[in-house]
């Protein structure tokens, strides 16, 4: 069908749409008469059609961007998951653990936003002193074991995580990768809690490798035990560590909204999809 053939229709269904919803100042309603666009073809009218087809072109693609920019659907035969901001909110845990250790330094908090800022940074390594006002050696240790020590109860399933991981164990075996430095069943006992434990064949965190995300590390030693080439599996997290684990495996990456990064830092990694969160994960998978 040609070019012009696909803006005809788009204005009959434009016209008959605003028309029914008494909008007579839409442009298509000047584009059309009688139940058939005009055929008219100075260029005014071509510039208007297209403008207008153009116009819902551009809406559609702001509204359903994952959609229209990664249409095809990725194949894997792993999935690794990222724990914190990929399938559980902590956004709870990370406010409160640092109010504890801002009171404990007789420091009043910052807002929250710059609460939330403080894992971002250490997630990549940079310098939290302006957060914490030059108390950062001080800060730290607090920081850590309020964090570890109110997790199970400040931190909750995102909605659909279940179903979610229910339909992605009937298409892949599944990891779950996490950087927090705990032991193993201290994640697991978690996992538990929450009841998706079953669903994981593999769980790593901080402390079973000598490197944490991104060093490919731990998607290597997930590959391993669940018997896969790095080349079928990939990882959906919330971080650009997430991103630049997969890519130095030599995984697909998939990049969630979900967590403490916005799309434009995750897109700057250039994943294969960016998806709003972990539930959308299934229809991209085959």
């Amino acid at each position: 069908m040609t070019s012009i053939k696909y803006i005809e229709l788009y204005i009959k269904k434009e016209y008959t749409h605003n028309h029914k919803h008494k909008n007579p100042t839409h442009p298509t309603a000047a584009l059309y008469k009688g139940g058939e666009v005009y055929s008219e073809t100075s260029r005014d009218l071509q510039h208007r059609l297209f403008g207008a087809y153009m116009g819902t072109f551009k809406k559609a693609n702001a509204l359903n961007k994952e959609t229209i920019m990664h249409h095809s659907r990725l194949k894997a035969k792993g999935i690794f998951l990222d724990l914190d901001g990929t399938i559980v909110d902590s956004t709870g845990a990370y406010i409160e653990a640092a109010q504890i250790a801002f009171r404990q330094l007789e420091i009043q908090p910052p807002q929250d936003s710059l609460l939330l800022e403080i894992p971002r940074r250490m997630e990549q390594h940079l310098t939290i002193d302006d957060i914490t006002k030059g108390t950062t050696k001080e800060f730290l240790p607090i920081y850590l074991n309020a964090f570890r020590s109110i997790t199970e109860r400040k931190t909750r399933l995102f909605p659909n995580v279940s179903s979610t991981l229910a339909a992605l164990s009937q298409k892949a075996k599944l990891a779950l990768i996490t950087m927090r430095f705990v032991p193993n069943q201290v994640v697991q006992k978690e996992l538990d809690y929450f009841g998706i434990l079953p669903y994981f064949s593999c769980v790593v965190t901080g402390l079973d490798t000598a490197k944490p995300k991104p060093s490919p590390d731990a998607l290597i030693k997930c590959r391993e035990v669940l018997n896969l080439d790095i080349c079928d599996c990939l990882i959906a997290g919330d971080s650009v560590s997430d991103m630049r684990a997969g890519k130095a495996a030599g995984a697909k990456t998939v990049g969630l909204l979900s967590g403490l990064y916005n799309r434009e830092e995750l897109e700057r990694e250039q994943p294969d999809l960016v998806l709003s969160d972990v539930s959308k994960l299934p229809l991209h998978v085959e």
